[in-house]
C-alpha cells in the first residue's frame, strides 16, 4: 500500500497538447502536457527523418565497417 499524503495526484486522464491540438492521453502527475515534439510527428517516427552528410562521416563510417556495396564499385566487367 502506498502511503497516504506523501505522493502527488495521479490524472489517469491527462491530455497531451502540441501545437495546441490535443494528441494523446497518457497517466499523468499533472492534468496537461503540452509538448513539441511527439511521436506522430518526429521525423524518426513517421518515417521522414533524413542523414545529413556534410563531411563524409556516413561514407567514411560505412567504409569503415564493411558495409558498403563494392561488388559494382570498380566498374569493370569481368567474364
Amino acid at each position: 500500500m502506498a502511503k497516504s499524503d506523501i505522493h502527488p495526484e495521479w490524472y489517469p486522464e491527462a491530455k497531451v497538447f502540441c501545437n495546441g491540438e490535443q494528441v494523446m492521453t497518457i497517466g499523468s502527475t499533472k492534468p496537461e502536457l503540452h509538448v513539441d515534439v511527439w511521436s506522430g510527428n518526429h521525423p524518426f517516427y513517421t518515417g521522414t527523418q533524413k542523414i545529413i552528410d556534410t563531411e563524409g562521416r556516413v561514407e567514411r563510417f560505412l567504409r569503415k565497417y564493411g558495409m558498403t556495396d563494392t561488388s559494382n564499385a570498380t566498374g569493370s566487367d569481368e567474364k
